[in-house]
């Protein structure tokens, strides 16, 4: 089937209520938010009188329903306003919304992704812990059974939206002798007893969005609170961990454009040896160099966009378009601040917040250097993606599945 990524009236509807968003609610103010630290919920309740919280949730489920080149468009756009602003895409909608949506039972998607997806609870995930990164079936979280519930004991870091989230998807093992055979999923709701959560200070950048840890002392869980069964927990999380890596694929593409933007305009504002810097043939060097991976990464990124509206596995896609995305959004920020010279070092200016904002894609949803692994090992035919079979797409639009059903994966 040919790929077209020429964009439909959905797409372009989509960027230009993004653009318009992040025009009147973020960039007049997110300069003072940044530099206060100040996380404003309110502007996320915005976001879900438009839909974006559910934006790629089946309209059954309380979503949107957009297609996943719109929900790239959206996280793109987002990004260019702040990265705290699609942080929220990822956490919230990616790694635990379409999570709920692929594995969760009918009454478990009634009673949280539909007030999810409607923006009337926030969400988020937890997997890391202060011992535990990449190696994700090494968890010392715990969960007993206990009758009809667990008791879940453990803590989780640098969890986005930990101190503002109502509902947390968190991962526990069973047997931590079954290493990730033992991990499993649960959802954990706030008021729950023994469950607390704290905030993270003197981050590098994102401060104007709420990073945190979750403290877990035997916390009592009904069964009906498990998603999927014991020991699927690292299956679920690493599907999971899938649709995150695409949102924030799509937003780095978002931060390099965002760095690009501001360059162009500098290189026209600013003079030196009577010309434009622009037309310094070293400043066009750096112009260039964002512009073509920029283009790149975009198409990375709704490749793996085409694949998940036709319900194909994209594990390597997706891998290879976050790998690109955030390295670019890095190397991208620091030419930005040389295009600036030494105003590029000052808040005046966009561009240093983009650098402290762009470090931390290269390190959660897998490291590069994980990135970096998992091409080499495709390409040497170490690695490969086992294909499933998805169930047909439902009548309505774009309401697609994820790739590949639960009973797909747990076969």
């Amino acid at each position: 089937m040919p790929i077209d990524f020429t964009l439909t009236n959905e797409n372009r509807l989509v960027r230009d209520s993004a653009r318009s968003f992040v025009d009147a609610e973020i960039k007049p103010h997110i300069r003072e938010w940044d530099a206060k630290g100040e996380v404003h919920r309110e502007v996320f309740e915005k976001m879900a009188e438009l839909g974006f919280l559910g934006a790629p949730v089946w309209e059954r489920w309380g979503g949107s329903g957009m297609d996943y080149i719109s929900f790239a468009i959206l996280c793109e756009e987002l990004e260019k306003g702040d990265t705290a602003f699609r942080v929220v895409q990822s956490v919230h909608v990616g790694l635990n919304s379409l999570t709920l949506m692929q594995w969760g039972t009918d009454e478990q998607k009634e009673r949280w992704l539909v007030p999810q997806a409607k923006g009337e609870k926030l969400a988020t995930f937890g997997l890391t812990e202060p011992g535990v990164g990449t190696d994700a079936g090494n968890l010392a979280s715990t969960a007993r059974r206990d009758g009809d519930s667990y008791v879940l004991n453990g803590q989780k870091i640098w969890i986005s939206l930990a101190d503002i989230a109502d509902q947390f998807l968190v991962f526990a093992s069973v047997d931590r002798s079954k290493k990730h055979k033992g991990v499993t999923a649960f959802v954990l709701e706030r008021g729950m007893a023994g469950l607390s959560t704290g905030t993270l200070h003197g981050k590098l950048g994102i401060h104007a969005g709420n990073t945190g840890i979750i403290n877990m002392d035997n916390v009592r869980v009904p069964l009906e609170n498990r998603i999927g069964e014991e020991g699927e927990g690292f299956l679920i999380a690493m599907s999971a961990i899938d649709q995150g890596r695409y949102t924030v694929a799509a937003g780095n593409v978002g931060l390099a454009q965002a760095c690009l933007d501001a360059s162009v305009k500098y290189a026209h504002e600013r003079k030196t040896f009577d010309v434009e810097i622009g037309e310094h043939q070293l400043v066009k060097q750096m112009i260039a160099k964002m512009a073509a991976g920029i283009e790149a990464g975009r198409l990375l990124t709704w490749r793996a966009g085409w694949l998940k509206n036709h319900g194909v596995r994209n594990t390597r896609e997706t891998s290879l378009a976050k790998w690109h995305a955030t390295d670019h959004a890095v190397a991208s920020a620091l030419d930005a601040i040389q295009v600036h010279g030494a105003n590029g070092y000052s808040n005046e200016f966009p561009v240093e917040r983009y650098l402290r904002n762009s470090k931390a894609a290269v390190i959660y949803e897998g490291t590069s250097q994980l990135h970096t692994l998992i091409q080499a090992d495709y390409a040497l035919g170490y690695r490969e993606d086992r294909p499933i079979r998805c169930e047909p797409l439902p009548a309505q639009g774009f309401e697609r599945l994820p790739a590949g059903s639960a009973a797909a994966l747990r076969g």
